[in-house]
């Protein structure tokens, strides 16, 4: 190995941890001097619809904590260093800048796959060589990333049962292994005496409800989820699609962020598959779902505004403002479409089952352009991720990559009778309807006047009457994608 250069950086993005880090550990390991900093990108910030945001929330706390445990990492490791160099304004000037000011031979970050991420990475290695520094990435928030897992005739993958055998098949103990950044810790260098974190307020953003949701943040608040999660894993294949029960992990947000590492939960996954754990085959799954959508995106970065089937760039979608109005507002009249809804609004979350659900209704039910929802959801998930969010839209519009067939719609009353029996979701999130029995929740239009008044619901007033009826909207599906 050649002798340690001086000093390096390391750019943080979308993985907001110190532990198991792919571009910190090969950071510490080759260099002497190692600084770590957080860019909050003003040309993400300033472009957001409001000044009150969960997901800047929730950064700007886990931020807050990562500072603390690079310190604390330091400290145990006998180093004087340690710590995060926050900075706002443009990611590439403020990197660019910082490199300078530092001293640093060479930046070093995370891979990141969306298309407008990869332009800007490609402008600040562009920049940074020009000032004589060095840019490299690595792989880190997927398990098997780009050409990895290609077909026999080494092609990318577009349906996804081949992909995953493929991807489990490669899925070895070098890909599951952690990276033990402690070992090279005394390497984190001091911080420059005036770096100071910056306040939510001075970023320009106010608080949300995120504290009061009891959402925990930053690396301490991801494995206390997933510990939490732990003894249900086993049940999970049974209970991830009942949105009234406490089925899934909740770590979406983490993952999203970076707070937790892929490789931990994918490990901790194949272990328990391996002793016939049905819940952890199940979960180890959906892991690979989100490497498969990754590499869709990086393979095919025009499904961000086209569809992934040709066959489908024509269909004629409605304008229906009106539509438009009731669905992102939650006045459908289909309580579970509803009550999804606002679970979104309020929280910022949405059960997975539920945001196929509400997609298949947009599009399928109310004729409405997939991109439209695909936007609604960047907007309000507090985990939005584009690679997953547009692949579930596509998926529901059936305009994507294995997705399921135009002719098959969710019928919106028979999911709601099907994964919330009892109502116990829908009553949480609609409380007007708490006093319909369970057998009329699922679709209160079709109660009679009598069994309306036994329970005090006023049709129109306390709750809107359906926006559209199923069997003529899935009719027109029909034909629109036969057209």
């Amino acid at each position: 190995m050649s002798p340690a250069t001086p000093a390096a950086l390391v750019w943080l993005r979308r993985d907001l941890r110190c532990d198991d880090h792919s571009a910190l550990y090969h950071a510490l390991r080759r260099f002497q001097r190692v600084f770590c900093a957080f860019v909050f990108d003003t040309d993400i910030l300033d472009a957001l619809p409001t000044r009150s945001d969960r997901r800047v929330e929730f950064i700007h706390s886990s931020v807050i904590e990562l500072h603390q445990h690079l310190q604390q990492l330091a400290r145990e490791s006998g180093s004087p260093g340690g710590g995060l160099i926050v900075r706002h304004g443009p990611a590439v000037p403020s990197i660019v800048q910082l490199a300078r000011e530092l001293g640093v031979q060479e930046v070093l970050t995370n891979r990141d796959y969306e298309p407008v991420a990869m332009a800007r990475d490609r402008q600040a290695a562009q920049a940074l060589h020009a000032a004589g520094i060095a840019f490299s990435d690595y792989k880190d928030q997927v398990l098997l990333e780009k050409n990895e897992v290609l077909t026999l005739q080494g092609q990318p993958y577009s349906v996804f049962t081949p992909y995953k055998r493929a991807w489990l098949q490669k899925l070895d103990t070098f890909q599951l292994t952690s990276y033990p950044v402690r070992r090279y810790a005394r390497h984190l260098a001091a911080l420059p005496e005036e770096t100071a974190l910056p306040t939510l307020q001075t970023l320009g953003f106010l608080p949300t409800n995120l504290r009061t949701l009891a959402l925990p943040t930053g690396m301490t608040g991801a494995q206390q989820l997933l510990q939490d999660f732990l003894p249900r894993l086993s049940a999970y294949h049974e209970a991830r699609d009942f949105p009234g029960r406490k089925g899934v992990s909740y770590l979406s947000v983490h993952l999203r962020f970076g707070t937790i590492s892929i490789r931990q939960l994918a490990a901790l996954a194949a272990r328990q598959a391996a002793t016939g754990c049905q819940g952890a085959k199940t979960w180890l799954s959906e892991l690979a779902w989100r490497d498969f959508y990754f590499m869709i995106l990086y393979h095919h970065p025009q499904v961000v505004t086209q569809a992934f089937r040709p066959e489908y760039a024509h269909v004629q979608w409605d304008e229906a403002p009106a539509l438009w109005q009731a669905w992102c507002e939650a006045r459908t009249g289909y309580p579970l479409i509803d009550a999804a809804m606002r679970q979104l609004l309020q929280t910022g979350y949405m059960h997975n089952r539920l945001r196929m659900v509400v997609a298949s209704f947009l599009t399928k039910h109310l004729g409405i352009d997939w991109r439209r929802g695909e936007c609604f959801f960047a907007q309000h998930l507090n985990d939005y991720d584009l690679a997953a969010n547009n692949g579930g839209w596509q998926w529901a519009a059936s305009t994507g990559c294995d997705a399921q067939p135009y002719f098959r719609i969710f019928n919106p009353i028979l999911q709601s009778q099907k994964f919330d029996p009892e109502g116990r979701f829908i009553r949480r999130y609609l409380p007007e309807l708490a006093h319909v029995p369970d057998k009329h929740l699922h679709f209160p239009a079709a109660m009679k006047p009598a069994e309306l008044a036994a329970c005090g619901l006023h049709l129109g007033l306390d709750y809107p009457l359906p926006i559209v009826d199923h069997v003529q909207a899935r009719t027109r599906t029909l034909l629109r994608f036969q057209r």
